[in-house]
């Protein structure tokens, strides 16, 4: 029988006074029951909508009828087809602006519940005894992957599902990019990202760390020197920017991309830490967006009285919804119409307090929201021993200061067709590395596209 509930399945989860205080998964996951359930609200519209609001293209309506029937290695199989990493989307992917905005069961209701169920389908996997992988026919041919981050992971995933040589090559001494030192453990367990790297290992992806290419290797030596006929460059955009503001470099003021590396990566909170890290009594996180959000959070996790300073409204704020309501529940308080002009010192050159000039909404901007505009001689100041910049990042210039023949954007953005495909023959590339920052998903279908192309390309080569 379908099920007409007009409300998904509730996911379970930590209680807030109980996980912000720790670092574990604050999502629980779907019982088989819940999963089956939930499943069985889908219509199987024969149209696919939702289909068309995901960037990696899964099947989903075929999906989720294999869980409604209780087949969920069937299930599993239908993800693969597209996604190289379903529990890592189940878990991070905006699924509410994407695939489930366009699910009919959500013009009455609430739509069906398909990144729960999509994680679901990839735990349930994950739990089974590893399966032998049948790795394709070797086609003889070499490619390079630079990062090892969502749109590098789809990439080497895809050419090796056709049979190429990949070699993934990640900066960092742990593979996955902004899946490991970006996103918390409490919205994304590292096992999860090494086991489905592991997965990409076993088609045969060789990965290789602690390699800068720029430094340790080019890519013209990668192309000329190592035999490797074509490139994906998916070296995201790790580059954090400031605000330029007095005082943002007294001690106590972090970019969240450090403050995050620091913690998930290195598991600076962690007792005996070798790079311990502190978030102090008080701090302040300045911006509106998912990494703003897991700042906040891992602040309130280090034992700190949390506020967020967004100089819009909490209806502009471009984090997920789900994120905002889980970091109201965990107690971080939110400044909306406040903009920060300084960080004031104490006496020994540490943070003491931040000065803040309150805001009112004029006109949309180019980017559709409304646009923030000083209110005259309205300021603020918020004491706090912590301030935490997130208001975006840019592109390393590493590889384009060293590829020959490369061509960016003035922000720094490599200049790519919608293929990947970019001014320098043979080489292609996606996601945040050519867009800014953005999402995991939207990277990830970036690394797909790429990937399509390339083996194009080596096939009329």
């Amino acid at each position: 029988m379908p099920n007409m509930s007009l409300v998904k399945n509730e996911m379970p989860v930590q209680a807030p006074d109980v996980r912000n205080k720790n670092f574990s998964e604050v999502a629980l996951g779907y019982t088989e029951e819940q999963a089956i359930d939930e499943a069985k609200r889908c219509l199987n519209c024969k149209n696919k909508p939702c289909v068309t609001g995901c960037p990696v293209q899964i099947d989903i309506p075929a999906f989720i009828a294999r869980v409604a029937e209780g087949d969920f290695a069937g299930a599993y199989k239908v993800i693969t087809k597209s996604s190289s990493l379903p529990a890592v989307c189940g878990r991070v992917c905006p699924q509410e602006t994407q695939c489930e905005s366009k699910c009919v069961r959500g013009k009455k209701g609430e739509p069906v519940a398909i990144g729960r169920l999509e994680r679901f389908v990839a735990d349930w996997h994950n739990a089974q005894p590893d399966a032998p992988v049948e790795k394709p026919e070797p086609n003889g041919h070499k490619a390079a992957v630079i990062g090892s981050g969502p749109s590098g992971l789809a990439c080497a995933g895809d050419l090796a599902k056709k049979g190429y040589d990949v070699t993934v090559y990640e900066a960092l001494h742990v593979a996955g990019g902004v899946l490991s030192y970006g996103i918390p453990e409490f919205r994304l367990p590292k096992t999860i990202v090494q086991k489905e790297i592991e997965g990409l290992k076993a088609l045969g992806v060789n990965v290789e760390t602690n390699t800068v290419v720029g430094r340790t290797i080019s890519i013209d030596e990668l192309m000329e020197e190592e035999g490797f006929e074509t490139v994906f460059i998916g070296s995201g955009a790790g580059l954090p920017r400031f605000m330029n503001i007095p005082g943002e470099n007294l001690s106590g003021v972090y970019s969240a991309n450090e403050f995050l590396t620091r913690i998930n990566l290195m598991k600076a909170y962690k007792e005996g830490s070798s790079t311990p890290i502190t978030a102090g009594s008080k701090a302040v996180i300045v911006g509106g967006g998912n990494v703003a959000m897991d700042a906040a959070r891992c602040a309130k996790r280090l034992g700190a009285e949390v506020y967020i300073v967004y100089r819009r409204t909490e209806n502009e704020l471009p984090a997920r919804a789900e994120e905002v309501e889980h970091a109201k529940e965990e107690g971080i308080i939110f400044k909306f119409l406040t903009n920060p002009v300084e960080i004031k010192a104490d006496d020994h050159g540490w943070v003491k307090s931040i000065i803040c000039q309150e805001m009112e909404l004029s006109e949309p901007d180019a980017s559709g929201r409304a646009r923030p505009v000083p209110k005259e001689g309205a300021f603020i100041e918020i004491e706090t021993d912590t301030v935490i910049m997130s208001i975006g990042t840019s592109p390393n210039p590493l590889i384009k200061a060293t590829t020959e023949g490369l061509d960016t954007q003035k922000w720094g953005g490599i200049i790519a067709d919608e293929d990947g495909l970019t001014s320098k023959k043979g080489v292609y590339a996606g996601g945040d590395a050519v867009t800014g920052a953005a999402t995991v998903i939207l990277a990830m279908g970036a690394g797909k596209k790429a990937a399509a192309a390339m083996d194009e390309y080596m096939q009329n080569k």
